[in-house]
């Protein structure tokens, strides 16, 4: 049969106040209680447990050999307790226990950088769990209930069980190589653009425009950039990815007044009818402040 837990998280505080204040009275006077009452705390805990935790055949009661033992696992007890007490009125004023973000790999690090930061300062008892991927992955996570929120460049009309938010707006532009030779002459004409191999961002349901007759597809933004620095094409890329600073070399833009490029809208969506909780909406709000931010500071591509 097994034994029924009898002594509690009192009596193992008082225990180690003894301790650490050096007496029973000690501690009883630090604890605001009767020296009586820290002592028979101690004795219940010592029979519960079946050890003593005291010699008490001297003058100045000392630790036992199995007290010394006792006193490390009483310690990490009530320091789990107290690590307990303390998520609990966490999530009492958070009012939320776990929280999943979906990240589209071509938003701006600096953005989602700081928003995570800034969660860790804000919620730090809050489970998090962070997924990337590319537009359409991330949409994914939150259909298939792996992710509460998701993050990402607006690439189309969205499924029915979406709910969405526009968060903010980056821009793009039209990149090459150095030594490209639509760097020749600027601004170049759609003409131009269309005698070279044009690499085109490839999403499900999503059908991007193409300018030229020679066309390389793939699904991430960074994989483009890469085939661009690589002399494989021109592409239309946000300038964030373009300035991405591991390519194996710079990027240049290419002036083309005539595709009048909009700015990359990026937008917020979670399962349709379900409640946003405080740090759902605080998150929501946060990373749209950034994006802002991030936008007013931007640079233009510049042509060259």
């Amino acid at each position: 049969m097994e034994s029924v837990v009898q002594w509690n998280l009192e009596q193992l505080n008082q225990f180690v106040a003894s301790v650490e204040h050096g007496s029973i009275s000690a501690a009883a006077r630090h604890l605001g209680k009767a020296q009586s009452a820290v002592s028979t705390a101690i004795g219940l805990l010592e029979a519960d447990l079946g050890v003593e935790l005291f010699d008490r055949s001297r003058h100045r009661a000392t630790l036992t050999d199995a007290g010394q033992v006792l006193l490390r696992e009483a310690r990490e007890l009530l320091r789990q307790a107290h690590a307990l007490e303390q998520r609990a009125r966490a999530l009492t004023e958070e009012g939320q226990a776990r929280l999943a973000l979906a990240f589209d790999e071509a938003l701006p690090y600096a953005a989602v950088g700081t928003l995570i930061r800034e969660i860790a300062r804000r919620a730090a008892h809050l489970e998090l769990t962070l997924l990337n991927g590319t537009a359409t992955e991330v949409a994914d996570y939150v259909r298939q209930g792996r992710a509460d929120l998701a993050f990402h460049f607006d690439r189309g009309p969205l499924r029915d069980c979406f709910d969405q938010r526009h968060l903010g707006a980056l821009p793009q532009g039209v990149f090459v190589a150095s030594g490209h030779p639509l760097l020749e002459k600027q601004p170049v004409r759609r003409k131009d653009l269309a005698r070279y191999r044009q690499l085109v961002m490839h999403a499900e349901d999503v059908q991007e425009t193409a300018y030229s007759p020679k066309v390389w597809r793939s699904d991430s933004f960074y994989s483009i950039a890469e085939m661009v620095a690589d002399d494989l094409g021109w592409a239309i890329l946000p300038v964030n990815i373009a300035q991405y600073q591991t390519l194996p070399k710079p990027l240049r833009a290419v002036h083309c007044p005539s595709l009048a490029l909009p700015l990359l809208s990026v937008r917020m969506l979670w399962f349709q009818g379900r409640p946003l909780g405080e740090m759902a909406r605080w998150t929501a709000h946060r990373f749209s402040q950034l994006l802002q931010e991030l936008a007013a500071h931007a640079q233009p591509p510049s042509h060259g």
